[in-house]
């Protein structure tokens, strides 16, 4: 199940995206030895203290090498007044195109209006902009949150759950919890008995599951809005991990992956990091070469378990 209504600054986008192109910053970036000049872009990462992201820029980097790009990349270190800075000094640098993975979409209007002002176009990855913006690129995380709670209803059977919540600001905690929320309804003999927010963190994933643990002693399972958190979880959990409580994460990450072989994690919903990187890399210099871009890109997810996890960490 797709759900349009978040993207609505994108359709709102549709008639700003043309000038956008037609008047990117044109006086940043080298001159190769053709006398071309090299496109000149920008990456705003959220955080690179979670694998995820480090995936994110890893394929937005391979990408900018293989299309012969310059990228210029800034950790916002999940603070979201420190990415709008950051996005207002490559509008200073005057890059052809910005990329922003927001630390929090309800609080990103302002990296908005400054790409608009500039007339630098403005690409969404992973995590929708409170804004107008030329293309978003993301996971289809509503869908995503509807197969974790398919999987971890497969691994519980009856009985109560939680749900550990990212930053309640970004798109991806809403949607995931939207899609969960969706799933959770079709079954009747499972439920959930609390949400706790954990901020996509691992050690703050373990310190709320360690309180859950004493205020919810029957809990059967976890659903974890991202693979830190539910890594977190388990580590709270112990030895009970994958045995009295079941444990579904989102994102595929490294870790996860061997939780889910190990039996740990019962499973995760596996995003493509470095698909999303790569895609929106490609939407960026697309809109600067003045090409057809995509509005909207949702780059589908998958459910790991231990049945098919060799495949993916291979």
């Amino acid at each position: 199940m797709k759900n349009f209504g978040r993207h609505r600054s994108v359709a709102a986008a549709v008639l700003a995206a043309a000038a956008l192109a037609l008047t990117a910053a044109c006086d940043s970036g080298s001159t190769g030895d053709n006398g071309a000049q090299q496109i000149s872009i920008a990456f705003s990462v959220s955080t690179l203290n979670n694998p995820f992201f480090v995936q994110l820029k890893d394929g937005a980097e391979q990408a900018a090498k293989e299309m012969g790009v310059r990228l210029l990349v800034q950790d916002a270190q999940n603070d979201a007044t420190k990415q709008i800075n950051d996005v207002q000094s490559f509008v200073t640098q005057k890059v052809q195109a910005i990329l922003v993975n927001a630390v929090e979409t309800d609080q990103s209007a302002p990296i908005a209006k400054a790409a608009t002002n500039a007339a630098i176009p403005l690409v969404a990855v992973d995590r929708s902009i409170d804004g107008p913006v030329v293309s978003e690129v993301t996971s289809d995380n509503v869908q995503g949150g509807q197969l974790a709670a398919e999987a971890l209803a497969k691994a519980v059977g009856p009985g109560d759950v939680v749900t550990l919540q990212g930053i309640s600001g970004t798109s991806a905690s809403r949607d995931r919890d939207e899609g969960f929320t969706q799933g959770m309804a079709l079954r009747s003999s499972i439920r959930v008995v609390t949400k706790k927010g954990a901020e996509f963190d691992r050690a703050k994933g373990m310190d709320v599951m360690a309180a859950l643990m004493q205020s919810q002693p029957k809990l059967k399972g976890v659903f974890a809005e991202n693979d830190e958190m539910a890594l977190g979880a388990a580590k709270a959990l112990g030895a009970r991990a994958g045995k009295d409580v079941m444990i579904v994460g989102f994102d595929g990450t490294p870790d996860a992956l061997a939780a889910v072989q190990n039996g740990t994690l019962a499973a995760t919903i596996a995003q493509q990091p470095r698909e999303l990187g790569r895609l929106a890399v490609e939407q960026a210099v697309k809109t600067v070469r003045k090409e057809k871009v995509r509005q909207l890109i949702e780059v589908p997810v998958k459910v790991v378990t231990k049945d098919n996890v060799a495949g993916f960490r291979n």
